[in-house]
């Protein structure tokens, strides 16, 4: 394990010189705040916060860390939920947030400029003004970050028909760990012009370097969508439904599923939206077609409704107008609050080939009736992405905290069995991190670390994260091939 410096009085005097008293607190309740994100209740405090406003600063705090072997862990808005910003190692928690500024919208060519502190649908509601359209737009898009979106590779439920993160990404700013600054691509829609290093850092968890400024692609708002909420009796069944939808000819602009408890939770939580519920439906899938004919969207929708028709569907309700639209997808939007809301809980990010959904969801029930709890699953189906939370309920602490790590090992396993992986969206962060070997061998690994070293000689961007121990790689990858 790398030796890393604690901070001490210089350090402070020098990041104070570099981007002045007000943008440094060492206070306990300011590093306690940056210390944890949305990943279950894990706090890391680390020993100062920085709060840089632009590349000439962070690069100088870089090359001060990087000398002094300091770990510096990137913070963006803490929406995360694999614990990606938790400062594990103390050291500096670079707080991005300064870093606001949507630079340039580029009309002509449909692109934007933009710093990683953006909200993203701060983003999204400014270059849909101009009549263009920023399509990722995961459940915390009203408060979570560009940069940290960059970071995840974040998806959303509009991922199924228009892509993640990466696929809108042209042309980053980074400053590397020994505070050099670069810029990873061009601002071409092509580009065969040496190795990719704007996809190698899109979804590096802030461990390669930190990005400073955007350049992502745009495309034309579609101008009307038709939303669908489509009950089912069986969760199962609901699942199969989704690739049977797509062998039919039709990709919905979003395909959500949502399970019995993850509608009545929110409605408990969120007392503004009103929707019946039968006793009878165990799941509901949340269609929406988009795009500029009105004629053709309605054709697709028949389609839809004859499909699931065939796997048990019940009354189809569409949404009328712009509020009832509104209030189904902050349904949605807010299942993850609705949960945490509710119990102490552990979220997996699941991911699987969509037509094996049905096969990842009923394996998650069996290995909780093995291991004694409760699940409420959600997530993007249209994209195989099932976001399973692990509700605490009536566990002892043994099995919470040690018992449950070999459930969601066999959860993981499953994943893997089915040609899927253990995250679609949330990262690995710290919380799944041991599980790697489940999904790559030494030789893999090896490079991957090679990798974080080029860039990182000292180890000092975000440590702790992604990579296991080699003891618990051993184990699971023994699991793997058993």
């Amino acid at each position: 394990m790398t030796d890393y410096a604690t901070i001490n009085d210089n350090d402070i005097k020098y990041f104070i010189g570099i981007i002045g008293q007000a943008y440094v607190s060492s206070d306990i309740e300011v590093r306690q705040a940056y210390g944890h994100d949305e990943t279950e209740d894990l706090v890391f405090a680390p020993e100062v916060v920085l709060k840089p406003g632009n590349t000439s600063e962070v690069a100088s705090i870089m090359k001060h860390c990087n000398e002094k072997r300091i770990p510096v862990t990137p913070i963006g808005a803490r929406t995360g939920l694999s614990g990606g910003a938790l400062s594990l190692m103390g050291g500096v928690g670079l707080s991005m947030e300064r870093f606001n500024k949507i630079l340039l919208i580029d009309e002509e060519n449909l692109q934007v400029h933009v710093e990683p502190g953006v909200i993203t649908q701060v983003l999204q509601e400014e270059v849909q003004k101009l009549g263009l359209y920023y399509p990722p737009d995961p459940s915390s898009r009203g408060s979570c970050f560009i940069g940290g979106n960059l970071a995840e590779n974040a998806g959303g439920p509009h991922a199924v028909k228009y892509g993640v993160t990466k696929d809108f990404v042209l042309n980053l700013e980074v400053v590397t760990a020994t505070g050099e600054v670069i810029n990873t691509g061009a601002n071409t829609l092509k580009n065969s012009t040496g190795y990719n290093l704007t996809q190698l850092m899109v979804g590096s968890e802030g461990t390669l370097g930190i990005i400073t400024k955007a350049v992502l692609k745009l495309i034309p708002k579609p101008s009307m969508d038709l939303l669908m909420l489509v009950p089912f009796e069986s969760a199962e069944k609901a699942c199969e439904a989704v690739a049977a939808i797509f062998r039919a000819g039709i990709v919905p602009s979003a395909l959500e599923f949502m399970e019995r408890d993850a509608i009545d939770w929110t409605l408990r939580f969120v007392t503004d939206v009103q929707l019946p519920v039968e006793a009878n439906v165990q799941a509901h899938l949340l269609i929406e077609v988009d795009g500029n004919h009105m004629e053709a969207m309605m054709a697709d929708c028949e389609k839809i409704s004859q499909v699931v028709s065939e796997f048990g569907a019940g009354e189809i309700l569409f949404a009328d107008d712009e509020t009832q639209k509104n209030q189904l997808w902050k349904l949605r939007r807010r299942v993850g609050e609705a949960v945490k809301s509710n119990s102490v809980y552990k979220e997996e990010d699941t991911v699987v080939p969509r037509f094996t959904l049905p096969m990842l969801l009923k394996g998650v029930k069996d290995i909780g009736a093995k291991y004694g709890f409760k699940s409420v699953c959600y997530g993007h189906a249209g994209d195989g992405n099932l976001h399973v939370n692990i509700i605490k309920g009536d566990l002892t602490e043994e099995q919470w905290n040690h018992t449950l790590r070999d459930a969601i090992g066999e959860i993981f396993s499953l994943c893997v069995k089915l040609n899927g992986t253990l995250s679609g969206e949330h990262g690995i962060g710290y919380v799944q991190k041991e599980y790697m070997g489940l999904v790559f061998n030494t030789t893999e690994l090896a490079l991957m670390k090679g990798i974080k070293e080029v860039f990182d000689p000292n180890s000092i961007l975000n440590p702790g994260k992604i990579f296991p121990s080699n003891e618990k790689l051993m184990k699971f990858s023994e699991a793997k091939m058993l």
